[in-house]
């Protein structure tokens, strides 16, 4: 567009109409954009508050990248290609570790449980200490081996930390036959003392993991020198995503590489939610961008006096479509600049101070305000969907209005 075209439109907008509706409907289209774009860089930004906010949540016991077979249950830690990542300078902690299903038992209560063997420097690869709730985290003091329980496993065997009874851990012997005439025979079992208890808030964690030393379930499920899975953590200047990569192409096709976000399901059905949600307001964002059409077409009326004037003074065809369609093409940037300005100022108090509360009660959720977090990629993406739907919407009446200029100057011939 052109210098000249862009001046006569600012002009015609904000100028005095001979007809009071033409600039109600202006008005309404921009408020329609504006509270649209609003509403869309509010929404986006709530589900990037939950997914940080869980993500936070799982990030206690989740390692940043995880390491795990294909095919089978088990890999060899021994393997040249695995061996040689502990020694890369991005991986601060390399911790192989175990995770398989095993039957605890304390004294008449019993419930199925995911034992997770893990390496002294367990410590180093998870934030497990920040959320134990009794005891201390012990693997072992040199003499004694001790099992970390999550709190809803505790709660339903009614165990505390540091009881003078040990809860039992029976598992399947996987190398043996079944002996059907001792059946207690074909279980490997250990009796082993409890240190401590964790909450993470995570159901899928606290109802059903125990942690164990990885001696312990090397010894329980009749492993070597395998492990169920490598967790690892980076380096405070790793890149995470540049680092699943790099292990992609050095452990090939025989290995799955996850991200923390790439281990849990959760992340996936909520970013499915958020552009689903996103395309929804993007439809009613095209709805109020249609009154561009209406504010253009009554505005190409009112103007028609001033459309002559141009022709007369030398103003082509093209010039005078491209007034109108700057004109439209404003409409739609000034809703979204005042939406978007509008939405991160709300997103500022709301991250702040929070003014929406989840509920009346203080304590029965994790946070008490929506949480939100404002992503560079969401304002651009709201921004360009915005201005597009306004050049589109802009685009029908000075098509319009230039087919009518060439009609009539063909008559005119």
């Amino acid at each position: 567009m052109s210098r000249l075209s862009r001046k006569i439109a600012w002009r015609y907008l904000f100028s005095k109409k001979s007809h009071s509706a033409i600039n109600a409907i202006s008005i309404v289209s921009v408020c329609g954009v504006a509270i649209t774009t609003l509403a869309l860089v509010c929404t986006l930004s709530v589900y990037n508050g939950f997914t940080q906010l869980i993500g936070s949540l799982y990030s206690q016991i989740d390692p940043q990248i995880k390491i795990t077979p294909l095919q089978g249950k088990t890999l060899d830690t021994e393997e040249n290609a695995i061996r040689q990542i502990a020694e890369w300078p991005e991986v601060e902690t390399f911790s192989p570790v175990i995770e398989e299903n095993a039957l605890c038992i304390y004294k008449e209560r019993q419930r199925p449980v995911l034992v997770k063997g893990v390496p002294d420097n367990y410590t180093r690869l998870s934030h497990i200490q920040d959320i134990i709730t009794s005891g201390s985290f012990l693997l072992n003091d040199g003499r004694i081996d001790y099992v970390t329980l999550g709190i809803g496993v505790a709660s339903q065997l009614g165990v505390v930390a540091n009881s003078p009874y040990p809860v039992e851990l029976y598992a399947p012997n996987r190398l043996g036959r079944v002996n059907l005439a001792n059946p207690s025979q074909s279980f490997n079992g250990r009796r082993i003392f409890v240190a401590s208890t964790f909450c993470s808030n995570q159901a899928i964690y606290d109802d059903q993991i125990v942690i164990v030393p990885l001696s312990v379930a090397r010894e329980m499920f009749s492993y070597t020198r395998e492990a169920t899975a490598i967790e690892l953590r980076l380096t405070p200047s790793a890149d995470e995503q540049a680092i699943a990569q790099k292990l992609k192409s050095h452990l090939g096709d025989n290995y799955r590489v996850a991200t923390r976000i790439e281990q849990n399901e959760w992340y996936k059905w909520v970013q499915i939610e958020k552009w689903i949600t996103f395309l929804i307001l993007s439809f009613i964002l095209m709805i109020a961008t249609f009154n561009v059409i209406g504010a253009l077409s009554m505005l190409i009326i009112d103007k028609k006096r001033d459309i002559d004037t141009l022709q007369n003074l030398g103003a082509d065809d093209r010039l005078i479509s491209k007034i109108f369609l700057a004109e439209g093409w404003l409409i739609s940037a000034i809703g979204a600049g005042s939406g978007l300005i509008l939405g991160i100022i709300l997103c500022y108090l709301q991250q702040e101070y929070g003014l929406l509360k989840l509920g009346s009660s203080e304590g029965i959720f994790i946070t008490d305000a929506y949480p939100v977090r404002l992503e560079l990629f969401d304002t651009v993406a709201v921004t360009l969907v915005v201005l597009l739907m306004g050049f589109v919407t802009a685009w029908y009446p000075a098509k319009f209005l230039r087919k009518r200029l060439l009609a009539a100057k063909s008559n005119r011939e």
